[in-house]
């Protein structure tokens, strides 16, 4: 009898224990159900998330085979990844991917650290507090499961989340909303799997031919005095009449237009957001598409590999080159990029003591004091970030400047758009005069560009198209969605040769067209750029399918241009 009392204990202490382990588990999985319904908001991303729940469950039950404390260690994971997107969101208005890990080091590190040193001490306690509860759930678990089961588990979760990534891509806008933080990182990283797997991450051909002979481009001999150069990277601005039905102000359409009378199209790379493919494009000539689905993260991957660029072009004719970025330096590793081209002096947001008031004036006028400061060194490069047209455009920004601007009678967000551009061709021209004024025997040449189409422009391009068609069109790649502009003027100088300054220009080119237009001899790499354009007609990536890009590339690396790819 005693021994069948002892049996009926440890069977009720084990049901017990089955009990308790079963309500743990249950709370636990019911939390992150919970986090599924606050966080995700499509049907997709709620099933990427479920299939990365079950991955993480599945890979940790593999090495210990307990429900329990598997289930612990995959919300911890979750919460954790989720208070990282936040925080990466609220500093660089994007969320987490697997780039992010992939890329980081320890300058990064470094910012996050002293950016948010708070999140640190709490994502540290939170760890701390965690491992405690792992010990005890370790030893209430009471439920096991075989590893060949986890495993399969497995490799089936990993399998549909890497199919439902490449056949439903992630809409690339998305990574400027705080929302889906977990299903935007897991497809980034099936994504990133799949591609590292079947091919580089830089499109080059395999071999050529063809070589580029640097020497031949190692001496600068100009014949006439050369000008200060100034870039402006005017923030989501395009013509807006491109939109049927737009009301603007009047002579609105002259602030595109160029000294020699024309109104150039400029083709950019993203569509309505990614500033930084077309600082790729303009600083190195070069293709972000090159890079397929890394080209999120372009800049950061070309950061100490991609040599070649037009800031690197202008420091061996004498220029001294500076940056006047209008944000963190390490958004998208945007210090590392710029340096990398041939920046010698990268000033950002924190630098500059920039403000979310300062106007275009403010970066107009710091570069004003560069080049009084650096003129006696030879000509100056500056390249001017502008961010006053950034999104949102659902405030009136400044109420205080222009009082007596009138609405057109457009949506809110267009005729504040077009507010801010009001405001901001204003400051240039008065940045004109002022290096008119107190500049009078210096020459200028300044070249500005649209770095992309504003966020809402792609429902006005085509207002008769439902939003999954407008995606279709810029996943297909139509010119409409990528169009912006270019003009390039002067102040005391007639810009020069303009053959490459075509009517529609891919923007890859425009490095050569600045170089061109100020008297700079070409290097052998822009020599070489000059013909294809002439080949492709003012197509840079899509010429021949890509075959121009990946050619390119290859010379490129054979020179030691592009290094670690």
């Amino acid at each position: 009898m005693p021994t069948a009392l002892t049996d009926l204990r440890n069977r009720l202490a084990a049901n017990r224990r089955r009990a308790v382990s079963l309500v743990f588990l249950a709370a636990l999985h019911l939390a992150a159900f919970g986090i599924l319904l606050w966080s995700e908001d499509e049907p997709t991303a709620r099933a990427a998330f479920l299939l990365a729940w079950g991955v993480l469950n599945f890979f940790w039950l593999a090495l210990l085979r307990r429900p329990l404390t598997s289930a612990v260690l995959s919300l911890a994971f979750i919460v954790i990844l989720i208070v990282l997107s936040q925080f990466k969101h609220s500093t660089l208005m994007m969320t987490a991917s697997v780039v992010d890990l992939m890329l980081i080091d320890f300058a990064t590190f470094l910012f996050f650290v002293k950016v948010n040193f708070g999140l640190v001490l709490k994502l540290a306690l939170a760890v701390a507090l965690t491992i405690p509860l792992w010990l005890v759930l370790w030893r209430v678990d009471a439920f096991r499961l075989r590893r060949s089961w986890a495993v399969l588990g497995l490799l089936v979760c990993l399998a549909a989340l890497a199919a439902l990534s490449l056949a439903v891509p992630t809409d690339r806008e998305d990574e400027f909303f705080p929302h889906q933080y977990i299903s935007k990182f897991v497809r980034s990283v099936a994504v990133a799997a799949v591609d590292l797997s079947t091919g580089a991450v830089l499109e080059a051909d395999p071999a050529s031919i063809d070589r580029l002979n640097l020497a031949a481009g190692a001496s600068c001999q100009v014949a006439r005095k050369l000008p200060h150069i100034v870039m402006v990277f005017d923030e989501s601005s395009f013509d807006a009449t491109m939109m049927p039905g737009i009301s603007v102000p009047p002579n609105y359409r002259e602030r595109f237009r160029s000294s020699d009378g024309k109104i150039r199209f400029f083709i950019v790379e993203g569509a309505g957001g990614p500033s930084w493919y077309t600082e790729y494009n303009v600083l190195t000539g070069l293709s972000a598409r090159s890079y397929g689905r890394f080209a999120e993260s372009v800049t950061r991957l070309a950061a100490g590999r991609v040599k070649r660029g037009l800031p690197d072009a202008l420091r061996k004719c004498g220029y001294s080159t500076y940056s006047l970025y209008s944000w963190f330096g390490a958004f998208v590793g945007a210090r590392g990029f710029h340096t990398t081209t041939g920046i010698e002096h990268f000033l950002d947001a924190k630098q500059m003591h920039t403000g979310l008031a300062d106007t275009d004036s403010f970066f107009y006028d710091y570069a004003a004091r560069v080049i009084a400061d650096d003129q006696s060194h030879g000509p100056v490069f500056v390249f001017i970030n502008l961010a006053m047209n950034h999104f949102p455009w659902d405030f009136r920004y400044r109420p205080d400047l222009l009082p007596g601007w009138v609405n057109p009678g457009n949506p809110f967000q267009i005729d504040e758009y077009l507010r801010r551009q009001e405001m901001s061709a204003h400051d240039y021209s008065q940045f004109k005069a002022r290096l008119a004024r107190e500049f009078p025997d210096q020459p200028f040449l300044i070249v500005r560009f649209g770095d992309h189409q504003p966020l809402f422009a792609k429902r006005y391009v085509d207002p008769t198209l439902e939003q999954a068609e407008v995606a279709l069109r810029i996943l297909r790649r139509d010119p409409r969605y990528f169009t912006t502009y270019y003009a390039i003027e002067g102040v005391n100088f007639k810009p020069g040769d303009l053959s490459s300054a075509l009517d529609t220009l891919d923007a890859p080119y425009l490095p050569l067209v600045v170089l061109e237009a100020a008297g700079v001899p070409l290097d052998p790499t822009f020599v070489e750029q000059k013909r294809i354009l002439s080949r492709c007609r003012g197509l840079f990536y899509l010429c021949a399918d890509g075959a121009e890009a990946r050619r390119f590339n290859r010379m490129l690396i054979d020179a030691g241009l592009i290094q670690g790819f």
